[in-house]
């Protein structure tokens, strides 16, 4: 039978076990604070980078973890811990991917360390890529990159919504039109280094959940960035352009930097959203074990067994779609089912159902501050929402088992 197996080697449960006391002893009894506070947990990312969660290093090593359960496997300890607080710690993963996709070598090694910092100096990034006006809609992003080529330098003008860290990180990825004629093509991403004037946070959001997380609109008003900050390079843009124009009649279709980014992204939010639909989950088995009503506990009530039971078996089910997309983007097997958009849809759908059972569960006190299952229920509002609503990964999914151009 060979060696397939669905068990986590040694090795990988050692880390996860890490992450789950990490999250246990650090993360949760800070949760609801800084939930309240809605502020970035600096404190937080500072423990997790003192102990190597928040580096560079630890998250290269989970994302060349040659089975591809390194990143789910991290994703889902650190949401079930706390959402908004996790996100804090890897929401600087989104730009570090951004640049792994699209940048050279050299950009790589430049960029990427400079936004995580140290344990004594943490940093944060942001991946600004959703517009006002351009949210799935990718095609109608208006933020422009226009060459200075006497100065070898980009200017870029715009602004940018819903970016992670948005206004407080130390390095910014932007995703600009370079082409408008080319339509999403015509898209390019750029690093903004630290301190580069013109580049100012806007709105703030006040978020129904994930609070803990920094979102904010960024304004970018004649930006200007040296030619080495395009990714890839301007020869690699020049080729990439010249292949679309030649296309653009064919119908062929080309990847651009973003949809690059959230490809690789995709399952890694459901395990994301698998780790808080746990945490609901575990927190209401335990009430209902624990809570008595009319002399017994209230599990014994086929009405809450069997919701339960339903609960657990869509966790599992989300993981194992979560794990397979990852898999097969470790191993190179092409998504011909768009099996990273299943990943995400069916997981954060579940998210937003097994959250929803748990306030049941706990009735009245589920309703409650006082009880956690409230917070993980606006928390997983988020996951069928940011990067790709879950009608979004219904059309890529319909699309690629249809083969049509569905609208």
């Amino acid at each position: 039978m060979g060696d397939f197996t669905l068990e986590l080697n040694d090795d990988q449960k050692a880390v996860r076990d890490w992450i789950h006391g990490f999250a246990a002893d650090v993360m949760r009894p800070a949760a609801a604070e800084w939930d309240e506070r809605e502020e970035t947990p600096w404190p937080i990312i500072q423990e997790a980078a003192k102990i190597g969660l928040y580096s560079l290093d630890f998250y290269a090593q989970q994302f060349f973890d040659p089975t591809g359960l390194g990143i789910p496997m991290t994703m889902e300890e650190l949401f079930w811990g706390d959402a908004g607080i996790a996100l804090s710690i890897v929401g600087t993963g989104l730009a570090a991917v951004g640049v792994l996709a699209n940048g050279t070598e050299e950009q790589i090694g430049t960029w990427v360390p400079q936004m995580y910092g140290d344990a004594d100096d943490v940093k944060v990034a942001a991946f600004c890529s959703s517009e006002p006006d351009a949210g799935s809609d990718v095609a109608s992003m208006r933020t422009r990159a226009v060459y200075d080529e006497a100065k070898d330098e980009w200017v870029l003008n715009g602004t940018k919504t819903w970016a992670t860290n948005g206004g407080i990180a130390s390095v910014h990825v932007v995703v600009a039109v370079v082409d408008p004629e080319l339509g999403s093509k015509g898209h390019a991403s750029f690093i903004v280094p630290p301190g580069t004037p013109g580049l100012s946070q806007g709105q703030k959001f006040k978020k129904h959940g994930i609070r803990a997380s920094h979102t904010a609109e960024v304004v970018l008003d004649d930006v200007r960035v040296p030619g080495h900050c395009l990714l890839g390079g301007k020869d690699k843009l020049d080729e990439r352009l010249a292949r679309a124009r030649e296309r653009a009649a064919s119908g062929e279709k080309i990847k651009n930097a973003a949809m690059a980014t959230f490809e690789a992204s995709r399952p890694a939010v459901g395990a994301m959203a698998v780790g808080t639909a746990r945490a609901a989950y575990e927190y209401a088995l335990e009430y209902a074990t624990d809570r008595r009503q009319f002399g017994r506990p209230i599990i014994d009530n086929q009405g809450v067994a069997f919701q339960l039971a339903d609960m657990r078996t869509q966790i599992d089910a989300a993981r194992l779609l979560v794990w397979r997309a990852s898999w097969m983007a470790t191993a190179g097997r092409p998504f011909t089912a768009a099996e990273g958009s299943m990943s995400k849809l069916f997981a954060s759908e579940t998210a937003k159902k097994v959250t929803a059972q748990a306030i049941q569960i706990l009735g009245g006190n589920g309703y409650t501050r006082e009880y956690p299952v409230e917070r993980m229920h606006r928390d997983s509002a988020i996951y069928t929402i940011f990067e790709g609503t879950s009608e979004i990964q219904r059309l890529v999914i319909a699309r690629a088992v249809s083969g049509l151009p569905i609208r």
